[in-house]
């Protein structure tokens, strides 16, 4: 049995199950790795989830789909945002992580390495920031 593609329930967790770069599949197919969804005590659905290398590649296309353009051609100060982005998401502790986001935006390992100091540079001067106390008042 398809899981019927107007069901509410699938229909709450197509755009989740998207984002991931996952896959919905009938209850029946799923395999061992695979996460069964039940609804009102039935297994209703299956979600295949990606691989971690896969989903690196699926966050990049989305990366590229939001910006409008190959994250090749944005600028510096673009890039830098894209490689905070992935690090927050933990991109860089996929294996070749860095390598592939590095291909991505065209550029070397050692500017992903840079941007990605860079980056850990900003967040420590501003909870330094933010732990100074006040003057005056």
């Amino acid at each position: 049995m398809t899981p019927p593609p107007d069901h509410p329930f699938v229909a709450a967790v197509r755009p989740l199950v998207d984002a991931m770069g996952g896959e919905l599949l009938a209850p029946e197919a799923a395999e061992p790795d695979d996460v069964v969804l039940t609804w009102e005590g039935e297994a209703l659905l299956a979600v295949r989830l990606p691989q971690l290398s896969d989903s690196l590649d699926h966050i990049l296309a989305g990366l590229e789909r939001r910006y409008g353009m190959p994250l090749a051609e944005l600028d510096r100060r673009a890039k830098q945002s894209v490689v905070r982005d992935l690090e927050a998401r933990g991109a860089f502790s996929v294996r070749h992580g860095v390598e592939t986001v590095a291909s991505a935006l065209g550029v070397s390992r050692f500017t992903v390495y840079n941007y990605i100091n860079y980056a850990n540079e900003q967040r420590a001067e501003a909870r330094e920031s933010d732990e100074r106390p006040a003057r005056g008042g």
